[in-house]
């Protein structure tokens, strides 16, 4: 499901050579049946009960967002949601930048080879010059790898459903 990043990701442009390890890029992927386009893979992925806890975890933080921020910034009425603001977006990529400028969410979809949707969803930690990734964030990188397959089939999950929008 870890897959490289594809050329056309906007997430491309913080891909770092291979021999150098200043910051971090990833790219995980995962089919799913039907035709589904960004929109509906944004609004799955950010209302599943998984990234639900997320939320909590981040109006404990002080930053609030419910699903109605997500259709704004999907729609282009306001340019953020929760702890992310959009960076760039084309027909079928989202990329996203945290309040910090450290960390990148990037979403994109694709027709699959065969039949139905690739759903692509990458993260980039952006390395302060000279510093290189933070100490914690390479510590976590492992449960940061199971996280974001585990976001992925959740997403799945809620757009077979039906429920991509709806509250859990």
């Amino acid at each position: 499901m870890q897959i490289p990043l594809p050329d056309e990701a906007l997430l491309d442009r913080y891909r770092m050579p291979a021999d150098e390890r200043s910051h971090y890029t990833d790219c995980f992927s995962i089919l799913y049946p039907g035709q589904i386009d960004l929109d509906a893979f944004v609004t799955a992925f950010y209302t599943t009960p998984l990234f639900r806890c997320e939320r909590v975890v981040l109006r404990l933080a002080g930053i609030r967002s419910n699903d109605l921020d997500i259709a704004a910034m999907l729609s282009g009425e306001q340019p953020e949601f929760a702890a992310w603001t959009v960076e760039d977006r084309s027909e079928n990529q989202l990329l996203l930048t945290d309040l910090a400028g450290r960390t990148r969410s990037w979403f994109m979809v694709a027709p699959a080879r065969t039949q139905g949707t690739q759903l692509f969803f990458g993260s980039a930690v952006i390395a302060r010059e000279s510093q290189g990734l933070p100490l914690l964030y390479r510590l976590l990188l492992g449960l940061h790898r199971v996280y974001s397959r585990q976001l992925l089939r959740a997403a799945v999950r809620r757009l077979r459903a039906g429920r991509a929008g709806t509250a859990a």
